[in-house]
């Protein structure tokens, strides 16, 4: 009886040191590949640029590979402890990098049944982590971007989203992480706010920018980053002109559109009862929805609604009253907004509408009642936190001390410790070095 083989591995990119373990591995005996799932991914590594089944497709298609299995966790154990195989293969390079606690489990597992464990030695010139660096530098397409947010949702507990409103803060969003316990934290994507697009720009956040005008700044975002955008649309005009945004922004790649329950002209809630605006009807608000998801051409957009009965001094049920009639229209997901700093409007808002709606996405952005970790408000049901307007706000005390200090210095000297050195600056450029 053949003897059963057991690799796993992500099957974004097939290199040489891949085919080079499934060789070995199907040497030993009938090769299992554990193909990693988004999931199992994403908390570790960048979601991959292949969907699960693109790279199904890809590795059940190797010689040597008898069959391919999801592999829906980062560790082995699982899949072991199902298949029992005589023999795992891997690279040996996990002795010393951040697998090395993995490899340990895997020896553990495998001695309950006498499997064994064979380490192929690394495939020197080849580092997979280099190679996907030099392939999100390439950039994407905006069939690859557009599709990624739902992939995201799909994906993980909880989707983070940072403001850009320009080039230069997408590519921080773009490249920041942070490396924590649980994995790689990084953000998911980039929220283009009309506030601080309009911000950034020294004018007023009213709803008087068309969008053409907007798309400058967005397209300067969209050329030099690949994570997925979702678009503040705020009321979204008429149905006629969100038609014509809808239509846009899937073109160009975007992901999503928000837009709020409001008509008439924009002007921002942060300004208190005599900037209050007209709430559309429930049937107005549909229409608009409905519209925007009969002009859009793929299944990859989202229209999300933004629901601002809680803002407005309306109750919780009559905020999922417009939820529920919101998603009835066709809106793939909704967002709610308010200004209470307990938070605990947004939590029974949350609970109400995930006792009825179990898989529509809920958005969460967390300004006011920014006590809460996004763990918290995952199991509230939030599926997506979008942090509204940070950069832009980090930005301007920055430059305010860097402007005050030359001026009282009458020189740069002093600034040098809170400014960046340009080159540092210049290598986030694709292209730059």
């Amino acid at each position: 009886m053949s003897k059963t083989v057991y690799l796993g591995i992500t099957g974004d990119i097939i290199h040489p040191g891949i085919i080079n373990i499934i060789n070995e591995g199907a040497k030993l005996g009938e090769l299992t590949i554990g193909l990693l799932t988004d999931s199992a991914i994403v908390n570790h590594k960048r979601l991959p640029y292949l969907t699960y089944d693109q790279r199904k497709t890809v590795v059940e298609n190797i010689k040597g590979v008898a069959r391919v299995v999801p592999q829906e966790d980062w560790s082995y154990v699982p899949n072991l402890k199902k298949y029992k195989p005589d023999y795992i293969i891997h690279g040996d390079d996990w002795k010393s990098n951040y697998l090395n606690h993995i490899r340990d489990e895997v020896f553990e597992v495998m001695k309950e049944w006498g499997g064994q464990v064979v380490e192929i030695p690394y495939t020197q010139g080849i580092n997979s982590s280099a190679l996907a660096d030099n392939a999100s530098s390439i950039g994407t397409t905006p069939d690859v971007r557009r599709a990624t947010l739902r992939r995201l949702i799909a994906a993980k507990k909880i989707v983070r989203i940072m403001e850009a409103h320009s080039g230069l803060s997408g590519l921080i969003v773009e490249n920041a992480e942070v490396e924590k316990e649980d994995g790689i934290h990084r953000f998911d994507g980039m929220w283009s706010s009309s506030l601080t697009d309009s911000t950034s720009k020294g004018k007023p956040d009213i709803e008087a920018v068309d969008l053409t005008t907007r798309m400058h700044s967005l397209t300067d975002i969209l050329e030099c980053t690949t994570k997925p955008i979702i678009y503040d649309g705020d009321t979204g005009d008429i149905p006629e002109h969100f038609v014509f945004t809808v239509r846009t922004l899937e073109r160009n790649g975007v992901s999503a559109v928000i837009i709020e329950d409001k008509k008439g002209l924009k002007k921002n809630s942060l300004f208190g009862t005599e900037a209050k605006q007209v709430l559309a009807t429930e049937e107005e608000f549909c229409e608009k929805i409905a519209a925007g998801k009969k002009a859009q051409v793929t299944k990859d957009f989202m229209i999300i609604a933004r629901i601002e009965e809680i803002i407005a001094g309306y109750s919780v049920d009559e905020a999922i009253k417009k939820a529920f009639a919101a998603v009835r229209a066709g809106a793939d997901g909704v967002m709610i907004h308010s200004k209470d700093k307990s938070g605990m409007d947004i939590k029974e808002f949350c609970q109400k509408f995930r006792a009825e709606y179990k898989n529509i996405p809920i958005v969460l952005v967390p300004t006011t009642y920014n006590q809460f970790t996004e763990d918290e408000l995952a199991s509230w049901g939030a599926n997506i936190i979008i942090y509204a307007n940070h950069m832009l706000r980090a930005s301007y005390p920055a430059m305010v001390k860097c402007a005050e200090t030359i001026l009282k210095a009458e020189r740069s000297l002093e600034v040098n410790d809170i400014c960046m050195p340009i080159k540092q600056i210049l290598e986030l450029i694709p292209g730059t070095k």
